[in-house]
């Protein structure tokens, strides 16, 4: 795709995420704004995904032959569900039952709904990475040549489990793992400097053996170039430390961490969609 259809895209997906967390005055903006653009990118343009002839997505949970990706950080759904509806893994329409009763798109993505795209129940932070690696590690025995993404948040990095998954894919040489951490410094406590500070990711992740990079994950440019170039280490796996500002795309919200979990009100909702005007062809939910 050009650049300008993924932008267009990628406003179409925060508008979505504004109109699904207002409707329910429930869930997680701030994140899930910060994230659109490395999303849009990853499955728009990066992802390898298996198809059917008439091009639209085909999912199983095995996973075999396709590159796979796993949200760690899984209270921005928002941002997940909208990615996956304009993939084409379920209808767009379904969008407006988020968090709804008997909705299948729950606040945190859980597999026992069989949602189209989505591989592992995230939520409680910590098990993401853990989980890339194992599915690195299958594709490696079984001689499939596909690519492992996991998205982590930077607050998320403060989890224990991290740290054993940080050890484990250096050490079996996982060079078809990509990980990427939301580095938005803030939390839903506030800034993750206060709260619990990471200090040095990039070289504690240089430490335990991993290929370190960075981005601008609100430059959509940015994260294509980065990400294909994470796919270039045969036997080393890559640590992606994503600048990102939460709440990006809406002024009000940008760089403040109360919007972790706060939904806008109505003229707050109305106020920031006046701000992402759509493009030509593409149309709410």
């Amino acid at each position: 795709m050009e650049l300008q259809q993924l932008e267009g895209i990628a406003t179409a997906v925060r508008r979505d995420i504004l109109r699904m967390v207002a409707a329910v005055n429930s869930g997680h903006p701030g994140g899930s704004l910060g994230c659109t653009d490395f999303m849009v990118a990853l499955y728009f343009d990066i992802m390898r995904r298996k198809q059917d002839g008439d091009g639209k997505p085909v999912f199983d949970m095995n996973g075999h032959d396709e590159d796979l990706f796993f949200l760690s950080n899984g209270h921005i759904s928002p941002v997940f569900y909208s990615v996956l509806a304009r993939a084409g893994y379920f209808p767009i329409s379904e969008l407006a039952t988020f968090r709804k009763l008997d909705s299948r798109l729950q606040g945190h993505p859980a597999t026992a709904e069989h949602i189209p795209g989505v591989r592992i129940a995230s939520g409680s932070l910590g098990q993401g990475l853990s989980v890339a690696c194992g599915a690195a590690y299958a594709k490696k025995l079984n001689g499939d040549d596909k690519h492992v993404y996991v998205l982590m948040g930077d607050g998320e990095q403060q989890e224990g489990q991290i740290w054993e998954a940080a050890q484990f894919a250096p050490n079996k040489k996982l060079g078809n793992l990509t990980a990427i951490i939301d580095l938005n410094h803030a939390q839903i406590d506030g800034t993750t400097q206060n709260v619990n500070d990471n200090r040095d990711l990039a070289a504690k992740y240089r430490a335990f053996g991993w290929f370190v990079d960075e981005m601008e994950g609100n430059d959509i440019s940015d994260v294509i170039r980065t990400l294909r170039k994470s796919q270039e280490n045969p036997d080393v796996p890559t640590m992606i430390l994503m600048h990102t500002e939460m709440g990006f795309g809406v002024e009000y919200m940008v760089g403040n961490y109360k919007w972790h979990g706060t939904a806008p009100n109505a003229d707050q909702l109305q106020q920031a969609l006046n701000g992402l005007p759509l493009s030509i062809g593409v149309t709410d939910y």
